[in-house]
């Protein structure tokens, strides 16, 4: 038989005695028995507690010291890579420096001394051409105006530009490498600074460094587009203010984080393997699916998580079911129909998440609705919206400015085959660009800002920019054995009025001719574009490319001159909208009478008048009146109160140009509502709503009862109201005008006098009880009938013009969005 034995529990050690044995014995543990004598309120309770306190003080001493040791270690950690970042950015900054074997650039120039930036980026990029620095200068000297090869910016642009010119790909091959990166950014703060302030012709490389040194926006923009695949001219500014936030300038961090992140999104596009399911001829360009940032596509108030896929042609979406992944489904962004805007989803129908995109190609039907979620905010659903809007963007730029792909005409400009593939290719660059910012999480400026042809397609002068664009794309030089090449070219690269025709051709700065028969956008017979083409001539300027010009700025840049000009008057302007906008309805009750105040003075002043309580104005003003009336001068009230206006505000602009108005004349002052909470405000907007609601009651009894007297609800009073009216046409007929106005004038300002105080108030009196025995007509309220056809139907459980491919398998599922397979998810 199993018998169970007691637990035993060790007894505290003791001292051992002196002249014990050796020894050491342990006593026997009482036995916690049934009938043991041993009773639990016979223990200590003050030492145990003690006890198990100083336990919990040991422990708690010991978690405090391993945390300030990990601590510790993570800050010498950190302490270190730092130092060694340092180190090793400073050898790679000596070796990008201490490359030149020797300076041998003329640091005299005509209008100072050459700084150390230009001097490093003059002698690096002769060396890239194989020449030296000096030798560039004299071939700079013999090329350029006599005004402009004395300039040291210029002399940094020709070097520069000289090495970029020789590289035709959409992307530059040598950004992969560090040293070219930091040229770039040394040449950057060469054509910021390119003199030395202190004229010192002999300061070395010895105490030069670009750490810690900022670019500015001007240099920036002038710089970065040269270099294929960093930015776009109409972008460029934007791309800048996106990148610094509220930093002082462009650091060197900064600019090679970013170019790092944009050479690991391409180097993603490239080695990313398209499946069976795409088409042959689309690239990849960014996948949105993640564990933890879903994309749900909505069908039917279900939200359905799924793989969204986007490439140069389309949009693809996965679903995710039971068994695995779902069949794909594709829609065409190259439709002329493509539409893509914000949208709210939410269950049943409840709008409640403001975080999802409409994608429509052609028809209602054909339209997917995708939520993009973010906890982080609704930044996600921005980006991928100026994904997707960029592919539909540049397609409507294709079909609006360029050759149809069967235009024979095509073949008689060197190149022009090409223009579609190098659009596309910059609305890629473009979402590359904005993929890096994201993933460096540096989006301090709007997305659509930092696309291109989504950003032109809505921006003033924008249409200008985009046929500057449309010849970069598809000029070229024609081809001799066409009938083209045989027609007359206009000298210059310009477009007459006859041009939206097909009779002239425009040509770009290098020679490179856009047909005349391409230009089928209305926008080519604009004012504003006839205008800049007949002033868009290179004057003093090196061209060594139709991208590239030295000294002067090519159609693209000229182009956003006036298109950044115009944008900062609409944004100004935007700008004191935003400013005079102010929230809560009592606010803006306020802000309305402030603007009133002017009329609700003049009204007070003639009810003044009216009163008669200064007898003298009001006798003065009759006379005044009277005049007017009599005298048949009536018909120039309204010319001279134009002319006291304009004379008014001319007085005004004056004033204000002397500054004898002060700076806060014009501004418009209300005191602030006080705080409240929101119950303070649903009683507010309830209590506003039913004085809008009894307001509406009264308008609408009023108009009820008029349709009551012309619609003879009751017989009497119409009788009445029309004897009325025929009474009155009878007098406007024989009576003259003048003397109704002034009899009219006499009534009104007696009204308030002794003599006639009683009879106006019983005549009032009667109209009032007139109008309220006027019956209302008769509302008829049907009930409500619900279409219940509408509120049931389903959408289609596949769109029209959808391609599904083969099944996928499930083991994609996880190799298809991981950083393995080159692409990573937005």
């Amino acid at each position: 038989m199993l018998q169970l034995q007691p637990p035993r529990f060790l007894p505290l050690p003791r001292c051992r005695i002196p002249g014990s044995s050796s020894r050491r014995r342990r006593a026997r543990p009482p036995a916690l028995a049934v009938r043991s004598q041993w009773k639990l309120p016979d223990v200590d309770t003050d030492a145990v507690q003690e006890r198990v306190r100083s336990w919990f003080s040991r422990a708690r001493g010991a978690v405090v010291d391993a945390t300030q040791a990990a601590r510790e270690r993570g800050k010498r950690k950190e302490e270190a890579e730092g130092t060694k970042k340092r180190r090793t950015e400073e050898v790679e900054e000596q070796a990008l420096v201490f490359a030149v074997p020797e300076i041998t650039v003329d640091r005299r120039v005509g209008n100072g001394w050459l700084s150390m930036d230009a001097v490093v980026a003059i002698e690096q990029f002769a060396r890239l051409n194989g020449l030296t620095g000096r030798k560039v200068q004299r071939i700079f000297k013999s090329l350029a105006h006599e005004h402009v090869h004395s300039d040291a910016r210029s002399l940094v642009e020709y070097c520069c530009f000289r090495y970029l010119s020789r590289d035709n790909s959409d992307f530059h091959p040598n950004l992969r490498e560090l040293a070219f990166q930091r040229l770039i950014f040394v040449t950057m703060l060469a054509w910021e600074d390119p003199y030395d302030e202190d004229n010192d012709p002999h300061s070395s490389l010895d105490n030069y460094s670009i750490l810690g040194r900022f670019v500015e926006e001007d240099a920036f923009v002038r710089i970065a587009p040269a270099v294929a695949g960093v930015a776009d001219v109409s972008t460029a500014h934007h791309l800048f203010r996106a990148l610094v936030g509220t930093e002082k300038g462009l650091t060197l961090d900064l600019w090679t984080t970013y170019l790092g992140e944009l050479l690991k999104v391409h180097h993603g596009r490239q080695t990313h393997k398209i499946g069976d399911n795409f088409l042959s001829d689309e690239q990849v360009l960014c996948i949105g699916s993640s564990k933890k940032r879903p994309v749900l596509k909505w069908e039917q108030n279900t939200a359905w998580p799924g793989h969204l896929t986007l490439t140069n042609k389309a949009l693809y979406f996965e679903a995710i079911g039971l068994a695995g992944m779902k069949k794909p489904l594709r829609l065409d962004l190259t439709d002329h129909n493509s539409r893509v805007q914000k949208a709210k989803v939410g269950p049943f129908g409840s709008r409640l998440f403001d975080s999802a995109v409409s994608v429509s190609s052609g028809s209602v039907s054909n339209e997917w609705t995708l939520e993009f979620v973010d906890f982080g905010g609704e930044m996600r659903r921005d980006v991928w919206l100026a994904f997707i809007n960029e592919i539909i963007s540049v397609y409507k730029f294709i079909r609006e400015y360029g050759p149809s792909d069967d235009d024979p005409t095509i073949h008689h400009v060197y190149g022009a085959h090409k223009g579609k593939k190098r659009a596309v290719s910059s609305a890629t660059n473009s979402i590359a660009r904005l993929q890096s910012l994201q993933f460096i999480r540096r989006l301090h400026e709007d997305p659509a800002k930092l696309v291109q042809f989504s950003y032109l397609s809505g921006a003033p002068f924008g249409d200008v920019v985009l046929q500057t664009l449309a010849v970069n794309f598809w000029g070229g030089s024609l081809v001799t054995n066409s009938k083209v090449a045989n027609e007359r070219l206009p000298r210059r690269h310009k477009h007459t009025e006859s041009s939206s025709s097909g009779r002239s051709h425009v040509l770009d700065i290098d020679g490179s001719v856009y047909l005349g028969k391409w230009m089928t956008s209305p926008s080519w017979a604009s004012s504003h574009s006839v205008s800049f083409w007949r002033s868009s001539s290179v004057k003093h300027g090196v061209i060594l490319s139709k991208s590239l010009v030295v000294a002067d700025k090519n159609l693209v840049e000229k182009a956003m001159v006036a298109c950044k000009e115009k944008s900062k008057v609409v944004e100004k302007t935007h700008a004191t909208i935003v400013a005079a906008t102010v929230e809560g309805i009592p606010s803006n009750i306020d802000l309305f009478k402030e603007l009133l105040l002017p009329f609700a003075i003049m009204a007070e002043k003639v009810d003044k008048l009216k009163r008669w309580e200064n007898p003298r104005s009001t006798i003065c003003f009759l006379l005044v009146v009277y005049t007017i009336i009599l005298r048949n001068m009536l018909f120039y009230i309204f010319p001279f109160t134009l002319m006291a206006m304009a004379l008014s505000m001319l007085a005004l602009k004056g004033l204000k140009e002397q500054g004898r108005l002060g700076r806060s004349f014009g501004n418009v002052t209300i005191r602030d509502q006080p705080p409240s909470n929101t119950i303070q405000k649903i009683v507010a907007l309830k209590e506003a709503m039913a004085s809008v609601e009894n307001y509406l009651q009264h308008l609408n009894v009023s108009l009820l009862k008029m349709r009551t007297i012309f619609l003879a609800g009751q017989p009497e009073v119409t009788t009445h109201v029309a004897l009325g009216l025929l009474a009155s046409s009878a007098i406007l007929l024989v009576v003259p005008f003048k003397y109704i106005l002034a009899c009219f004038t006499l009534d009104l300002f007696t009204r308030e006098l002794e003599f006639r105080r009683e009879t106006v108030a019983a005549f009032i009196s009667f109209v009032k009880e007139r109008w309220e025995s006027i019956h209302a007509a008769p509302v008829i309220v049907l009930p409500y009938e619900g279409d219940a056809e509408n509120s049931n139907k389903a959408l289609p459980a596949k769109a029209t013009g959808q391609a599904e491919s083969k099944d996928v398998q499930g083991q994609r599922s996880d190799a298809y969005v991981n950083s393995s397979n080159g692409l990573r998810t937005s």
